[in-house]
């Protein structure tokens, strides 16, 4: 196995957190918690981030499942990523409420994962690493729009 497969299988599972029990909420919680720090530095950050993980983590994990010969392997995370990145984009950040927020955003988001209801199970359908990376993108939409409307209706719109 070459460097260049061994990085890119370590970026497709977050290294060994893709092995951990409960994979894509253990990817979700390093999502936010990177997500959080990126942000700090600004929205257009953490947005250009998401569209970094979103690109090269459909080559990852594209990659991944040629060299698995499996269709989504749970282990691989860098999905979740993307998707809990750009569910942050869409809280109030810097609200004395913020992490009750971002707690609305994670279980949001996860929900939309997990139960995949379409669209999401529509994406998920697309071939190989589009697939795999456009699934948790949808989840991550509809949680997005879920807390914009949240924040709308509770008086705290982001916009």
């Amino acid at each position: 196995m070459s460097v260049m497969d061994k990085l890119l299988q370590a970026i497709a599972t977050l290294g060994p957190i893709g092995k951990l029990p409960a994979p894509g909420t253990a990817g979700s919680v390093v999502a936010v918690i990177t997500g959080l720090y990126l942000m700090s530095f600004g929205p257009l950050i953490l947005g250009f981030g998401c569209l970094i993980v979103l690109v090269i983590g459909t080559i990852a994990s594209e990659h991944y499942t040629r060299i698995t010969g499996r269709k989504d392997p749970s282990e691989v995370i860098i999905d979740e990523v993307a998707g809990q990145w750009s569910v942050l984009l869409c809280i109030p950040y810097g609200t004395p409420d913020m992490l009750i927020w971002v707690g609305a955003g994670f279980l949001l988001f996860r929900f939309f994962d997990i139960v995949k209801p379409p669209p999401v199970s529509t994406a998920e359908a697309l071939p190989g690493g589009i697939g795999i990376m456009a699934d948790d993108m949808v989840a991550g939409t509809l949680a997005g729009i879920c807390l914009l409307i949240l924040s709308y209706l509770t008086g705290n719109p982001l916009f």
